[in-house]
């Protein structure tokens, strides 16, 4: 068994998808519309082919605080190959505006990593 695909909803779609397709390199599906609920989305694919992200939007949604100390999904974790592409593209990111979080650093557990607060709000972590 695999995941498949993980869903986020999100208020700006668009701006989401540029996110994921500008920093992970992102292929992206055509934009869906379902138009008897407003809903709108669009299927991500990362280089290595495996798991996809399923962006999603319609109109009504609530937004609440994203507190990192919650019950729920905390973050989506990306791997980029290397140790170099983590520490490039925490800089890029940190460059663009966007607060990291933590990192680059090793984990007491052994993962070399950093974590960005990405678009929405939302926490990746960017990893080996």
């Amino acid at each position: 068994m695999k995941i498949e695909h993980v869903a986020m909803y999100v208020n700006n779609l668009e701006a989401a998808k540029y996110f994921f397709v500008k920093y992970f390199d992102a292929q992206t599906t055509e934009d869906y519309y379902e138009n008897a609920i407003q809903f709108r989305s669009y299927f991500l694919t990362f280089p290595d082919g495996g798991s996809r992200l399923e962006l999603m939007t319609k109109p009504g949604m609530t937004d609440t605080h994203k507190d990192r100390d919650r019950t729920g999904y905390i973050h989506i974790a990306i791997s980029v190959g290397s140790r170099e592409k983590v520490d490039e593209l925490t800089a890029r990111l940190k460059s663009d505006g966007f607060r990291i979080e933590s990192g680059p650093r090793t984990t007491g557990d052994g993962y070399y990593e950093s974590c960005v607060i990405g678009i929405e709000g939302n926490q990746v972590e960017i990893t080996i």
